[in-house]
């Protein structure tokens, strides 16, 4: 089987969230995509500490998309650098685990 990964990325607390997520499960980049409840993040932009409201996402993937989902991101997404962090999971239930690696076959 192969080796499932969450991805997480933030988004504007806007309709931009669901419409990376749509554009991402669309193109089996992704089995299935969450997005959290607005919430607040302060983080430092080019010197300056920032305060946005934000959603995350996060979306459940292959190592083997994982290259290709990025690079959607980049195209999709309105930040210059979007946050894209990559989780490897120890486990889970395989049927579960099955399921997002047969979503996500090209």
């Amino acid at each position: 089987m192969s080796r499932i990964v969450l991805v997480l990325t933030t988004v504007p607390a806007d309709a931009l969230g669901e419409e990376i997520a749509t554009a991402l499960v669309a193109e089996r980049l992704a089995a299935c995509v969450n997005i959290s409840a607005p919430m607040t993040s302060i983080y430092r932009w080019k010197g300056k500490v920032e305060r946005e409201t934000e959603r995350q996402l996060v979306i459940k993937t292959t190592v083997d998309r994982v290259n290709v989902l990025q690079q959607r991101i980049k195209e999709l997404h309105s930040y210059e650098l979007p946050e894209f962090i990559v989780i490897e999971l120890s486990g889970g239930s395989e049927a579960y685990l099955q399921w997002v690696a047969t979503e996500v076959q090209p």
